[in-house]
């Protein structure tokens, strides 16, 4: 763990360090993941929002220095939209080939996840010093997160499927079931992808 000094509020930032992230990106690669969108991710990104009732949900893949949402669900149903998903296009080193597609390493929440290796349910972020100091909650109004990691058969963690809001939300142990479920789900097409393509 690297440990950042306070920000102004107080609070500290914690960035998990990542040391699986150069096998993840060899992975992600070799399947011709994290490069580029896909309507199938959106589509899943899609139904996952409309499971948890969340206004954003995402497919997500992590590699040593940002984000890929591959699958991007907004409110406004673009994948665009404002707040959250139009931040993110400007995250990265002014990087947007994909608007709305990229966030940096230290934003948000999953790469907790994929260092972590299993889900995280935070029900209003603030409730944790090390998650409320997080550039999310304050830049783009992140109140509640609930995440899953994409573990695939090879034992490296890809990278996560999530769903946040913008207020605290109650996920239960129901929503930490269905985030778990619907990743083993993705997992088990991805691994089917693998297998159809000879990889």
């Amino acid at each position: 763990m690297t440990y950042d000094p306070p920000r102004p509020a107080g609070r500290l930032l914690l960035t998990p360090e990542d040391k699986d992230a150069p096998a993840r990106v060899r992975r992600l690669r070799r399947l011709g993941l994290g490069e580029r969108s896909e309507p199938a991710f959106d589509a899943f990104a899609d139904r996952l929002a409309e499971v948890a009732a969340a206004p954003y949900s995402m497919v997500n893949f992590i590699d040593e220095q940002q984000q890929f949402f591959a699958g991007l669900h907004t409110p406004d149903g673009s994948g665009r939209g404002t707040g959250l998903a139009a931040a993110a296009a400007a995250a990265v080193d002014g990087r947007e080939p994909e608007p709305g597609r990229y966030m940096a390493r230290d934003h948000g929440f999953c790469p907790h996840v994929v260092v972590r290796r299993k889900a995280l349910v935070l029900e209003d972020v603030c409730d944790y010093p090390r998650f409320a100091g997080n550039p999310v909650v304050d830049e783009f109004g992140v109140r509640s997160y609930l995440g899953a990691p994409l573990i695939d058969r090879s034992g490296i963690a890809l990278g996560t499927i999530c769903v946040v809001d913008v207020e605290p939300r109650p996920w239960g142990r129901a929503g930490l079931e269905t985030i778990k479920s619907m990743a083993a789900e993705l997992v088990e097409r991805l691994e089917r992808r693998e297998g159809a393509h000879g990889i």
